[in-house]
């Protein structure tokens, strides 16, 4: 199971070489984890009530074809690793073209955060449940 999005690429994505700039890309990962928890009921307003975000530690771009305007793309999200209290997580995006040719994957490590705290939390059982549930990579792993 994954959760496939389209993207959009704007003007103002590509750089003087024609194709979409490296930042991006993160920037479509990000797009896709939001969208992914807002359609599940995990949105501005319930992080705030409930004084949690997501923070990452580590965020990685492996380029393997150029992105370009015109053509259809794809993000994929999937969970690579969580730990058991999901206190943690690890997503993997793929971007593919519309004939499925991969063309770049985003690998980031990330946690929730209480936001008045300022410290690493676990979150509610809304939030660990919906990642229970979210598509599991095939090389998942708990950490």
């Amino acid at each position: 199971m994954s959760l496939k999005m389209p993207v959009t690429i704007r003007w103002s994505d590509l750089d003087p070489n024609a194709h979409v700039r490296h930042s991006v890309y993160y920037d479509w990962g990000a797009a896709s984890r939001i969208h992914f928890f807002y359609q599940n009921g995990i949105d501005a307003h319930y992080m705030a009530s409930k004084n949690l975000g997501p923070i990452l530690f580590r965020e990685e771009a492996i380029f393997r074809r150029e992105v370009r305007f015109g053509q259809q793309y794809f993000i994929d999200l999937e969970i690579t690793a969580l730990k058991p209290d999901f206190s943690r997580f690890s997503f993997r995006h793929t971007i593919l073209r519309e004939d499925d040719t991969l063309c770049a994957t985003i690998h980031v490590d990330g946690a929730w955060i209480d936001t008045q705290l300022r410290k690493l939390t676990i979150p509610p059982a809304e939030v660990a449940a919906l990642q229970n549930k979210a598509p599991h990579a095939a090389d998942f792993s708990w950490i």
